[in-house]
């Protein structure tokens, strides 16, 4: 999948979030945006798991992009590309990452 980079609908610091926090909102956010729309991240490492609960809960859905890949900062755009066809039940997304308590 080729990302096409757009101007971000929103920036979110996750650096200031604490880390149980950081999931649950950005996958709030992620569903509010409208195909075409994207959401830049800036993190403290590097956000993979997130990554792979996207791939999990939103497949087909999104373009990851990474702008920036450490050591220190890590910016990630996600760009929504598709909307969900179904609303997800939530039985296959119950991953460790679920309330980002894993990722720190």
């Amino acid at each position: 999948m080729t990302a096409t980079l757009t101007q971000p609908t929103h920036i979110l610091d996750l650096r200031t979030i604490p880390p149980r926090e950081r999931h649950p909102l950005i996958l709030g956010r992620f569903g509010a945006l409208a195909t075409g729309e994207s959401l830049q991240l800036v993190n403290d490492h590097n956000p993979q798991p997130l990554r792979h609960q996207f791939e999990d809960r939103a497949f087909g859905q999104f373009e990851w992009a990474a702008l920036e890949a450490g050591p220190a900062v890590w910016r990630i755009q996600i760009t929504r590309i598709a909307q969900s066809a179904a609303p997800s039940t939530g039985a296959k997304g119950d991953s460790c990452c679920s309330g980002g308590a894993c990722c720190g």
